[in-house]
């Protein structure tokens, strides 16, 4: 997809030199709606005085902003603190390092991608198990249940399955699909797309989707118990190489190519 120019406005805003910058979200995961929020995640680097001082500098850093009608939502961590996030078998910051939505990046970047491959382990299925489980517990408290929290269900079972056979990191739902051959996948996708008139889950679908949820569920430790992933990370010593030498020398962003 083409980035609007807005996000790299706001991202290019942001108090503190960046290591990188993606779109996250529903753009992420293939089923953006006309007006979905643009969620950004990525990586700052606080300077050297903010983590050696007495007063803790800003780990986290959140803004939000409406701009040419687009509802913008940023949020980045410090480079320590997304790197002790990457060794705790944490999905979501995988899925943010290696999102092909580029809003800003930096030779670092490309860097860290590459170290990361190191912290990719078949202990992350309980990562993606328990936000499963999670999402579905929030579906059926939802009445009538709706179709955009069970295409996030989907989605992160078949990321999580897709990412214990390969050790390649895929959010797409519908690229996932090419894999998988789920013909519901479609039609959830497109009944999320036709709005809200079409969004909602009658309980004899619902029973349905029960079933292939389970199915998924079952799908997902089976590839878990079988991943020939590693058991833990390897790439502590590369992170920390890396995280000395951006504090020392803060990264220097670009736009994506072709941008």
């Amino acid at each position: 997809m083409n980035i609007p120019d807005e996000l790299q406005v706001v991202a290019s805003g942001q108090p503190f030199p960046l290591l990188f910058v993606t779109l996250s979200g529903a753009h992420l995961y293939g089923f953006p709606s006309s007006d979905s929020d643009f969620d950004l995640r990525g990586v700052h680097v606080l300077p050297i005085p903010d983590v050696v001082g007495l007063d803790p500098g800003r780990e986290t850093v959140e803004s939000s902003s409406r701009r040419s009608g687009l509802e913008i939502d940023l949020v980045t961590h410090d480079a320590r603190k997304f790197f002790l996030l990457l060794l705790k078998k944490n999905g979501y910051v995988l899925e943010q390092l290696y999102s092909p939505l580029i809003v800003f990046t930096t030779p670092e970047h490309e860097e860290l991608k590459s170290i990361a491959t190191g912290c990719i382990t078949r202990y992350h299925h309980y990562h993606y198990l328990g936000f499963a489980q999670n999402q579905w517990r929030l579906l059926l408290k939802q009445s009538p249940p709706r179709v955009k929290p069970l295409l996030y269900v989907f989605r992160v079972l078949l990321t999580g399955i897709h990412l214990m056979r390969t050790g390649c990191v895929e959010a797409n739902l519908i690229r996932l699909n090419e894999e998988f051959k789920l013909p519901f996948i479609d039609d959830l996708v497109a009944r999320k797309l036709a709005g809200a008139e079409k969004g909602q889950i009658g309980s004899d679908s619902l029973a349905f989707y029960e079933r292939q949820y389970h199915l998924l569920i079952g799908a997902l430790e089976e590839a878990g118990q079988a991943s020939r992933l590693p058991e833990g990370p390897s790439s502590k010593p590369a992170l920390n190489d890396l995280l000395v030498r951006i504090r020392v020398t803060p990264p220097a962003g670009t736009l994506p190519p072709g941008a």
